[in-house]
Formats: C-alpha cells, structure tokens, sequence
C-alpha cells in the first residue's frame, strides 16, 4: 500500500513535466576519441607526481580478473629519473625512418606498471583495462599518454631497483601530435603513417567488427 502511494504522488507530482539533466564533463565518446598515443610531447609542460597520482588513482576503482589485484606502479617524473626511461624504451615501430620521439618532444613523466605475480592471461587483461582507464584519466584531465610496450626489462628493473617485474610503460604529458582517425577495410594495412605533419591511424569500420548481422 505504501509503494502505491508513494507511486501516485509521483505521477501527481510530476505529471507529464519533462526533466532535463544537464550533463557535465565529457561523455565516453569525447574521452575516446581525444585517447590518441602520442609519441611527441610539449615540454614546456611539467607533469607533477601529483598528477601521476591522480592518473593512477583510478586503478583502485576498476574491475580485476578474480580481484587479484597483482598491479603495481612506480612514478617517475623530470624530477627523478626520466632521463633514465628514455634509453631504454623505442616510439613509433612502424615509422622507423622518422626516429621518434622527434629531438625536443620526448616525454618526461612515465607510470612504470609492475606485477606482483607471474604474468598470466588474467594480469595482461588487468593491465589492459588499467591502461585504458589511467589514459582516460589522463585526457580529462587535458594531458595524454603512450602506451609503450616495447623497452629493455632488465636494465629498466636495474634503473629503478624495481621490486616487482615491469610489463608496460605508460608516458604522460601535453601531446603535441596531430592525430587523425582514418576508416578502413578489415583487409587493408592496420600501419599507422603520417602525411604533411599528421599523424593518420587506421581504424577498422564499426560494421565490419561485428560478425553476426542483422
């Protein structure tokens, strides 16, 4: 009986009245579309441990395979270390003629992400959704990131006397990058290139990702 009058003094309340909800901040597609990896960064902009923080921040509020919780991060700023990073991780596989970073755009602020535990399929899908959440994070906050897979295990664990066993890098700062999405067919080059001082990356057309049509 309460429930029913609660519910008829809502519609009595309200009536037909139309509620609008203003929206705040960027929705998921905006934060998506502006998640582009940038391999050149302005540095005249100093990322802050502070700001670091924060990216990895939200890395206590994601999902986790089994709730393993194995992932850990060591910070590293212009302030103690990052000329330490740049020996040991390579940019832009694809575009090996271009040397990248380009000589004044090299990022100086990097989230070292580690394992407590052997790497296993559940920690790499950890580590994906951790990645793609703290470069959200990251574009919120009006900064962007690289992911950087490819680096010198050893010597970086050696640099930092890491504890635990580094599986990514992630750099961060004001991307100076060009970016541009470019649709394509499943069966066409995946390469990303660069044309006139834009930075093309192809990206397989919505439609074709899915396999049972309508």
């Amino acid at each position: 009986m309460a429930d029913n009058y609660l519910e008829k003094r809502y519609e009595e309340t309200l009536g037909k009245a139309k509620i609008k909800v203003k929206r705040i901040g960027h929705t998921i597609d905006q934060l998506l579309l502006k998640n582009r990896s940038h391999r050149g960064f302005n540095k005249n902009y100093v990322v802050s441990r502070a700001e670091l923080e924060r990216i990895t921040g939200v890395c206590s509020r994601i999902p986790s395979g089994c709730n393993q919780q194995v992932l850990r991060f060591f910070l590293v700023t212009r302030d103690n270390g990052a000329e330490r990073v740049l020996p040991l991780i390579r940019l832009g596989a694809a575009l090996p003629e271009l040397h990248l970073p380009f000589p004044g755009t090299e990022p100086e602020a990097f989230i070292i992400c580690c394992t407590t535990a052997k790497e296993t399929k559940l920690v790499d899908i950890d580590l994906g959704i951790a990645l793609q959440s703290m470069t959200l994070k990251a574009v919120e906050m009006g900064l962007n990131g690289l992911i950087i897979g490819a680096f010198n295990h050893e010597q970086l664990k050696e640099a930092f006397q890491l504890e635990y066993e580094p599986i990514a890098v992630l750099a961060i700062g004001k991307g100076s990058d060009r970016i541009e999405l470019t649709p394509i067919h499943a069966d066409e080059s995946h390469a990303y290139y660069r044309r006139d001082g834009i930075h093309y990356v192809p990206k397989v057309q919505a439609d074709e990702l899915i396999l049972n049509h309508a």
